[in-house]
């Protein structure tokens, strides 16, 4: 869980949360900081942005195939169904009330 922490103004800072990664990453990260001239708590929060931001995409794409796929399934289910055709014009259909027996 993120921590909050307030500023000497009394204000709340922004919630502040500690990972830990391997140390290829942590050097990769650093890199990466450098040459964006950013801090590398900075970069990290850029990094995760962008990560959360493709995760979502990928999520709907997968929420929009899985409905096109239904829908498709739906579609060829229909169509190898056995339709029979209505012969002549539609008829009306008379509703009579039913007399209440007293």
């Amino acid at each position: 869980m993120a921590t909050r922490q307030n500023s000497t103004n009394g204000k709340p800072k922004s919630p502040r949360i500690q990972v830990v990664l391997p140390e290829l990453i942590c050097e990769q990260l650093n890199i990466l900081a450098e040459n964006e001239s950013r801090t590398v708590s900075n970069m990290a929060k850029v990094l995760i942005q962008q990560g959360i931001k493709n995760h979502l995409k990928r999520e709907a794409k997968s929420q929009t195939s899985d409905t096109a796929v239904n829908t498709e399934n739906f579609r060829d289910t229909l169509e190898r169904q056995s339709i029979k055709r209505l012969k002549g014009a539609p008829q009306r259909i008379r509703y009579t009330k039913k007399s209440e027996n007293k």
